[in-house]
């Protein structure tokens, strides 16, 4: 494809700034990206990537001082304008409402009360690393919350097992945004969806970004991976590397931590803290995120079925068989997300404080400035929102997309575009520490590309995949990631041995995920094949590699 191709009947805006600007247009991702290597912080990187984009369009009218000041005016304008759209309003609303949510559950005790009544099941090292496992699980809507809670809860259990603290942080860690990431209903999947849907506006597809989500879900392959690899080295009490070292210290010696370590104590973690003196109950977690859910897929199909209201069609199908999955499928994927989240947290928040306020756990006055304290706990998502909705659209008006199809639709691979924006999102990730930046950094060019080496959908979503869950590699690799630091903070590990020993793990799986994950789809393999093998390969490497943590085994090897 040629860029005279692209041009050759009436050129929009965007393909004639991609025609005069050529290679510059580049320039935003990439002093973006550079910058987040270089600072190790997302949001100035990302203004600065929208004011290089903003200058570059002030040259179209303006010399270059005149565009240093379009430039500071137009990232003003690209965020004013990125917060007025409905959709990303209703975005940041719902993962603020969530965040408000979160704090009224945990300042319940109801997230404790769950933990507490799970750990009691722990009986064994096996059974004690399956029981985090499955409470990561649990607290999927969170990964701060996550990290958070399950450690300090487990913590005491785990090293009554003779459980490594190193151990424990790795569970805690691979557990927390590997889970967040792909949940249906979580603080994570707002800022995803804003970002697929924005991301196909730019290459004029009007997509359902919640259905876009679910589907990209089997090529999330590092998150499927390292969750499974938790549970089968704990089934089969099998180490290799630092972990082995560590857990054979813990198992012989009783050291859960390292001769010269510095545990981390999380001091964060008293905010997300029950109210003193409260009478512990799970049902103060178990009936708010219940409503939560069902009030979410309640909405999603009365919000869909209105959308449809043009359709007569599908209208009269849905009313012949209500239940069905096509019904289902239909008035899902016609749905708004924004919307339908935003009310499902608002109707989980209004239940949850009043269940707080009829428990005397807290009083109305104070159940809303609990709500609020949750709610400013992810105000910096709200910010990294919209400057990386103030990139797409920066980058869009320049026409990045339009020359980077040009220029690399006819010569990259197109096998190996899924295993090229993992890796690059892995690196990134790692620089800055922060998946979240790195999605909105990547994902507004990995879809347009995507769809133009191969439109077909399925391409797009394992690029889509690649992108959101190559950031959460990338984290788990950087000691400067915030839920790293979280996880060594709740299992109270030294930060450097988690990361030391975590590290080995989150690559071996990282390999796996590119090998026998995103190069076999991206050949045409299809999923339903390549995540069995990609499993099977885990559960082989850990069986061949892994050295047996059994007591009775390290008792034989010592004795040796």
């Amino acid at each position: 494809m040629s860029t005279v191709s692209i041009f050759a009947t009436d050129p929009s805006p965007a393909e004639l700034n991609a025609e005069k600007f050529g290679l510059l247009t580049i320039l935003p991702p990439l002093v973006a990206i550079v910058l987040a290597f270089i600072t190790k912080n997302v949001v100035i990187s990302l203004f600065i990537g929208v004011f290089a984009g903003a200058f570059l369009l002030g040259l179209n009218d303006y010399g270059a001082v005149g565009a240093i000041f379009q430039g500071f005016v137009g990232i003003v304008g690209y965020i004013i304008d990125s917060l007025a759209d409905s959709w990303n309003a209703g975005i940041i609303l719902q993962c603020l409402t969530i965040g408000g949510l979160i704090a009224l559950i945990s300042k319940m005790g109801g997230a404790r009360a769950v933990a507490e009544s799970l750990s009691k099941r722990a009986k064994t090292p096996r059974s004690a690393q399956l029981i985090t496992w499955f409470l990561g699980l649990f607290i999927f809507f969170d990964d701060y919350a996550n990290a958070l809670i399950v450690g300090p809860i487990m913590r005491p259990v785990t090293d009554k097992m003779k459980i490594s603290r190193e151990r424990l942080a790795f569970v805690i860690d691979a557990t927390a945004a590997p889970i967040a990431g792909m949940a249906l209903i979580s603080t994570w999947i707002g800022y995803e969806i804003g970002l697929i849907n924005d991301a196909y506006a730019s290459i004029g597809q009007n997509v359902n970004a919640y259905g876009v989500f679910i589907s990209t879900i089997p090529y999330r392959f590092y998150n499927i991976l390292i969750l499974a690899f938790i549970v089968i080295t704990a089934v089969l009490l099998k180490e290799f590397g630092p972990m082995y070292k560590a857990e054979k210290r813990a198992r012989l010696s009783g050291k859960v931590t390292s001769p010269n370590s510095k545990p981390m104590t999380s001091e964060e973690g008293t905010d997300l803290m029950p109210k003193a003196g409260i009478k512990l109950s799970i049902w103060n977690a178990i009936v708010p995120i219940a409503v939560l859910i069902v009030t979410a897929f309640a909405g999603f199909y009365y919000n869909g079925y209105l959308a449809l209201a043009d359709d007569p069609e599908v209208i009269q199908m849905i009313k012949n068989a209500p239940l069905s999955m096509a019904a289902i499928r239909e008035t899902f994927g016609a749905s708004d997300a924004s919307i339908v989240l935003f009310q499902a947290a608002l109707i989980g928040s209004i239940v949850a404080l009043l269940m707080g306020v009829k428990q005397k756990i807290f009083t109305i006055s104070e159940g809303i400035d609990t709500w609020i304290q949750g709610m400013k706990s992810l105000v910096i998502t709200g910010v990294i929102l919209l400057l990386a909705w103030s990139l797409s659209g920066v980058i869009s008006e320049l026409g990045t997309n339009v020359y980077l199809v040009s220029r690399l639709s006819d010569s990259l691979p197109a096998f190996l575009l899924p295993t090229i924006i993992f890796i690059l999102g892995s690196a990134i990730s790692f620089a800055t520490g922060t998946s979240y930046g790195t999605m909105g950094i990547l994902m507004p060019l990995a879809i347009p590309l995507a769809f133009a080496i191969n439109p077909d959908q399925g391409y797009v979503l394992m690029s889509v995949g690649a992108v959101l869950t190559g950031a959460i590699f990338g984290d788990h690799c950087s000691p400067i990631s915030d839920t790293t630091i979280l996880s060594s903070m709740g299992a109270d590990c030294d930060h450097v041995d988690h990361i030391k020993t975590q590290i080995t793990y989150a690559i071996t799986v990282g390999l796996v995920t590119v090998l026998f994950g995103y190069i076999p789809v991206g050949l045409g393999v299809p999923v339903y094949i390549v995540l069995p093998v990609a499993l099977a390969v885990i559960f082989a490497i850990v069986h061949i590699f892994g050295k047996s943590v059994e007591m009775t085994d390290l008792k034989k090897e010592s004795a040796h």
